[in-house]
């Protein structure tokens, strides 16, 4: 039995438009999403992002607009900075970025002067492009220096990054990334950043939802300003926001609006306030501990199968592997999974030898599979299925990778997805 299009109208106007996004609701609903980065939204959510607030323009802020009819608009962006502040216990957030880039380029602008020094984790150690790195625009307009992990522990020496900062004298240190397997410390970047005068920039991006529901240590207490988006573990739609202590709010909301954008998307600010109404709920903190433990007790499964984990493990929702000792590599890896059901990426690990585009590693989380319902008791398995798959890979065997799927997408039938048709036939 075929399922029925779940967009009727859209599927009226642009039927080949609709079968894409059919398409793409049956892979979601029947494969094993382990990309760190991803998760499932709520119907909430989803609705959020799809009411008639698209058809607003609404520059400026909440009382001080460029246009009028914004009585409602005023209301739901006062609404999401509001949950913002609470959720994360911050006296200041500005919800209006468009996403994880363009906030933390706003914060360049806010605090920095092109080419200043700024110090952030080399994009091959785990960090993110816009902390500096050569090939992004903040690499190019600003002096970007980098800090990097300990080749035997991959983890960060502080005496390094603390003698890096006194020689560079950044303007501003960014620490988190996007493929650090373990537990952010903050206070040691604090104590860093005041010793060089230094913003200090914690970007929880890919942990958001984790400090959200108490499952990884606050910056809060630490960063001078706290760049996010709002999906990956947060769950929420495909935006980001700032926040900060209040003697940055200026600058920061200067650098946003006029700085870098015109009007907010006000649907996505509505989907964000439902994520974080969301997010102060119970069950959210139950969630967010839930990704950890199905994230370590993974970690501890595949290492019992002979996989190298860098750093040895996990603290958070993230697992990065390195493929060398399995002799496969990490691209290729991937998409032999990709055909088993499971989704991965390929990721560069510490110290790789390999190209960017074809390296070492792949990099797993857990989110998506904890929205579903999975637990620690079904991590055995998972890791059965990636050890599968990898051996798959790595012998040409199509076949085992068809059996794979078809596991997979049995036990898939029977989490079904947040926000998706449960009906997956």
């Amino acid at each position: 039995m075929s399922r029925p299009l779940s967009h009727p109208a859209l599927a009226a106007a642009d039927p080949e438009l609709a079968a894409l996004v059919d398409a793409e609701e049956r892979l979601q609903t029947e494969t094993l999403r382990l990309i760190p980065s991803e998760n499932y939204v709520s119907t909430a959510v989803l609705e959020a992002t799809g009411t008639v607030l698209q058809n607003k323009y609404s520059e400026g802020y909440a009382g001080r607009r460029y246009y009028e009819g914004q009585q409602n608009i005023d209301r739901v962006e006062r609404l999401a900075a509001d949950r913002a502040k609470a959720v994360f216990g911050v006296e200041h957030a500005n919800v209006q970025p468009y996403s994880g880039s363009p906030a933390n380029l706003a914060v360049y602008l806010a605090f920095a002067e092109p080419g200043d020094t700024v110090m952030g984790m080399a994009l091959p150690m785990g960090g993110h492009l816009t902390h500096g790195w050569g090939v992004s625009a903040t690499g190019k307009w600003f002096r970007g220096v980098q800090y990097g992990v300990r080749a035997d522990t991959a983890r960060i020496d502080f005496d390094e990054v603390r003698d890096l900062a006194l020689k560079e004298r950044p303007k501003l240190i960014f620490c988190g990334g996007t493929a650090v397997p373990r537990t952010i410390d903050f206070a040691a970047f604090a104590e860093i950043a005041r010793e060089v005068d230094a913003v200090l920039v914690a970007d929880i991006a890919h942990i958001a939802g984790l400090v959200a529901g108490g499952a990884h240590p606050s910056p809060v207490p630490h960063a001078d300003v706290i760049s996010t988006t709002t999906h990956k573990t947060l769950r929420g739609p495909r935006g980001a926001m700032l926040m900060s202590r209040e003697q940055y709010a200026k600058p920061l909301d200067k650098a946003v609006f006029p700085g870098l954008q015109g009007g907010p998307h006000n649907h996505t600010t509505a989907a964000v306030a439902v994520a974080l109404h969301e997010a102060a709920q119970p069950s959210f903190r139950d969630y967010a501990h839930a990704v950890v433990a199905n994230a370590k007790a993974l970690a501890e499964q595949l290492l019992a199968r002979g996989f190298d984990l860098v750093s040895g493990g996990t603290d958070n929702h993230l697992i990065l592997m390195d493929l060398t000792p399995k002799e496969v590599p990490g691209k290729i890896a991937a998409k032999a999974l990709d055909r088993a059901g499971i989704v991965v990426n390929y990721n560069t690990v510490p110290f790789d030898t390999r190209k960017p585009f074809d390296p070492s590693g792949i990099r797993i989380g857990t989110p998506s599979l904890t929205s579903r319902g999975l637990g620690t008791e079904h991590m055995p398995q998972v890791a059965d299925w990636i050890t599968r798959g990898v051996e798959a890979a790595g012998a040409g065997d199509e076949d085992a990778l068809g059996t794979v799927r078809a596991e997979v997408a049995e036990l898939m039938a029977a989490h079904p997805a947040p926000g998706l048709v449960a009906d997956p036939s």
